[in-house]
């Protein structure tokens, strides 16, 4: 490729390089306290602010709404930290949001000592998300759980109902591993 410089040769004008701190809580006991409880308990103590969100929440930005049995709602504002390099929100992150909400639906389904993980994910997207789009909601709606897969479904919309991407969602269940990382047989 012709043109192409590495991220050595940029140079960039003072004053446009921007920074950002992030904090979250340890990950490991959240996961000790997701298989301790219900799937619906576990879920419902996050969104109340009981225990700390996950890390790629605080990461992204995203925040619990509101969490009921089989249905989640997040909110997430776009930032510049979220754009690709054409000025509008990564694809990527859209899928995590997502991925996010469609999994903790899945999860407040599943009873102590049962997990969940992503087998796949399918994502429409309807429109571009930029900074103007502010107060984001991204629903996730659990369609079917069973013993040993979920399905479920997300949409990101914007004020008014706007929508900009839909989702849908295979999970795997499976009995939550031990702390010494071994599934229970």
């Amino acid at each position: 490729m012709s043109g192409v410089t590495s991220p050595k040769d940029r140079r960039l004008p003072p004053g446009e390089r921007r920074s950002r701190t992030v904090s979250w809580h340890d990950p490991a006991a959240l996961n000790q306290m997701a298989r301790a409880a219900s799937g619906h308990d576990f879920i419902a103590a996050v969104a109340e602010g009981t225990v700390g969100l996950p890390p790629v929440c605080e990461v992204l930005g995203m925040e619990f709404v509101e969490a009921g049995k089989g249905e989640v709602a997040m909110r997430f504002a776009p930032d510049e930290i979220h754009f690709n390099a054409i000025g509008s929100v990564h694809g990527g992150v859209i899928a995590t949001l997502l991925d996010t909400v469609m999994g903790c639906a899945v999860q407040t389904t599943l009873p102590a000592g049962r997990a969940y993980t992503t087998l796949e994910i399918k994502v429409n997207y309807i429109r571009a998300v930029s900074l103007r789009d502010d107060h984001l909601e991204a629903t996730g709606r659990v369609i079917h759980s069973g013993r040993t897969t979920a399905v479920a479904e997300g949409t990101l919309k914007g004020q008014g109902g706007r929508v900009y991407a839909h989702a849908t969602t295979t999970c795997l269940i499976f009995d939550a591993p031990r702390d010494n990382g071994t599934q229970e047989e």
